[in-house]
């Protein structure tokens, strides 16, 4: 089949509304969604504490942090299995092959990256204006509101570039997931699994999701960049 074809079917599926693959869209984004989620407010309270605080072993903390970054994600899918699995130590949660253990191998896949760019975003900004803010006695609370407000363009794409990153790997969601259709089964591994049997269709027509969401995630992120809304 052609690639002019296989396109042209791809396309068949997405405007049909076809059942199975807008379920498996469905699965993808609600997990990544909520992992992003989950660990959004905690990612941004350590970048605060790396940009804005002094600690012993400060910097061997966010060298472990970047370092994780690196992690492929089927070795993090590994010993989440191992922890989740009936003889592991976490069996008894009976979580494995479930949306809650996709959820948090994804969170251990985005924390780091999330924590790593916010860092940078936060570090660019005016350290003066947080000192004269705690010379002045203003709660720590509300200078790290006020901060956050004035890096929201840099936070706010880390946060695209984190949700990218863990809607899109596979390694982790194919070991911990098991790639069960109408439960687990979401865009990266249906992909995967598509391209294996040789019905790339289906694959395309998710990958073009997948495209069409990074477009609109860009799109509005220079559209409010371009009102004002967010500046660096």
């Amino acid at each position: 089949m052609s690639l002019w074809q296989t396109t042209l079917e791809a396309l068949a599926l997405l405007l049909s509304f076809d059942a199975e693959l807008w379920e498996i869209v469905a699965v993808s984004f609600s997990v990544s969604l909520a992992a992003v989620g989950l660990v959004l407010l905690p990612a941004i309270s350590l970048a605060f504490l790396f940009a804005y605080s002094h600690f012993r072993g400060k910097w061997l903390l966010l060298s472990l942090i970047n370092t994780l970054q690196a992690v492929p994600t089927v070795v993090i899918g590994l010993l989440l299995y191992m922890l989740l699995s009936r003889s592991g130590p976490l069996g008894d949660w009976q979580m494995l092959f479930t949306q809650k253990a996709m959820i948090l191998g994804q969170m251990l896949i985005g924390f780091p990256i999330l924590v790593s760019m916010m860092h940078g975003a936060l570090q660019s900004s005016d350290r003066r204006s947080v000192e004269t803010a705690m010379t002045l006695g203003v709660s720590v609370p509300r200078i790290a509101i006020t901060m956050v407000w004035e890096t929201r363009f840099p936070l706010c794409a880390a946060i695209i570039a984190g949700f990218s990153r863990i809607v899109t790997e596979v390694g982790c969601s194919m070991m911990v997931g098991g790639n069960i259709m109408g439960l687990t089964r979401n865009i990266p591994t249906a992909i995967a699994m598509e391209s294996q049997k040789g019905a790339f269709a289906q694959g395309v027509a998710l990958g073009i999701v997948l495209l069409c969401l990074a477009l609109l995630l860009n799109f509005l992120l220079s559209s409010l960049r371009g009102k004002g809304y967010l500046r660096t």
